[in-house]
């Protein structure tokens, strides 16, 4: 498999992890830890690529995300729980969408036009 066809291989999976990320609304973030997974099993292969910088938002919105929702179930009872998962809700959502749209136009995260 010559690097093109590798790079769009590894796009495709790229994309696959983001849509994990939002299905993780759906099934109580079981996709999200799927989907960091994947982000470290294949994390060497995009190491020097405009890929691996969405490797890197991925793996951090995933572990921001789960550290929120934890957050947010410890202190529901005390009244604080519920604007910490908006909160962590709102950086989600935000996190796919900058990282989904930057991806589909073939840029690292960060780069600018």
């Amino acid at each position: 498999m010559n690097e093109r066809s590798e790079l769009r291989a590894y796009k495709k999976i790229t994309a696959s992890i983001y849509l994990l990320q939002a299905c993780s609304f759906l099934l109580a973030g079981i996709p999200l830890l799927v989907g960091v997974l994947i982000n470290f099993l294949h994390k060497n292969d995009v190491l020097n690529t405009w890929l691996e910088s969405h490797f890197d938002w991925q793996i951090k919105t995933a572990w921001i995300t789960l550290a929120g929702f934890a957050i947010s179930g410890i202190t529901f009872e005390i009244g604080v729980g519920l604007y910490v998962l908006i909160s962590t809700i709102i950086y989600l959502v935000f996190r796919i969408v900058v990282g989904w749209n930057t991806l589909n136009d073939y840029k690292a995260i960060g780069e600018e036009n």
